[in-house]
């Protein structure tokens, strides 16, 4: 009577972990099917050349990084024009006025240069920027998960970086 019962237990423990084991084979199928849809929705981004950067953490030179989650930010990236619209904290240099003129890093311009590359692990795009006050060298480095990082050089001031995201740019 007792091997029987032994057995039976045996049986039910080796069908409830099979079940168990199955269902987590599912969510990680689940989990990389969905890694995958963004990859794909990355790709279509970068691939049109029109998206949009939101920075949700700057990390200027020499200072501590900084929260931008409740400050409107943003930098549009087509190969016709690149729109500047970011928070700069940092040192400014040369010709930029007292107080930093209008601001952060506004500005807006035809790419002199602009590249897109496809890497092992990322996107990288590359650009030069000139408006009436200043010169701009920018990189983006685009994951395939859809975060970014984004460095801008200028002539005036000191490199700052950012960190968030790409998304769909609104026409």
């Amino acid at each position: 009577m007792n091997k029987v019962f032994n057995v039976l237990i045996l049986i039910a423990l080796l069908v409830f972990s099979n079940a168990s084991f199955a269902q987590q084979k599912t969510k990680k199928e689940l989990k990389e099917a969905k890694k995958i849809e963004q990859q794909k929705k990355v790709e279509t981004l970068v691939a049109g050349e029109k998206f949009i950067f939101e920075a949700n953490r700057a990390f200027p030179m020499g200072y501590r990084s900084i929260d931008l989650t409740t400050n409107p930010n943003s930098i549009s990236f087509t190969p016709d024009l690149i729109k500047s619209d970011m928070p700069f904290i940092g040192r400014a240099t040369g010709s930029i006025p007292y107080g930093g003129g209008e601001g952060g890093l506004k500005f807006e311009g035809t790419p002199e240069e602009f590249s897109i590359t496809k890497e092992k692990k990322n996107y990288l795009l590359k650009a030069k920027v000139k408006d009436k006050n200043d010169s701009y060298t920018i990189q983006l480095t685009i994951f395939f998960d859809g975060g970014a990082s984004l460095v801008i050089n200028s002539n005036n001031r000191a490199s700052i970086s950012y960190n968030g995201s790409i998304s769909k740019l609104k026409e």
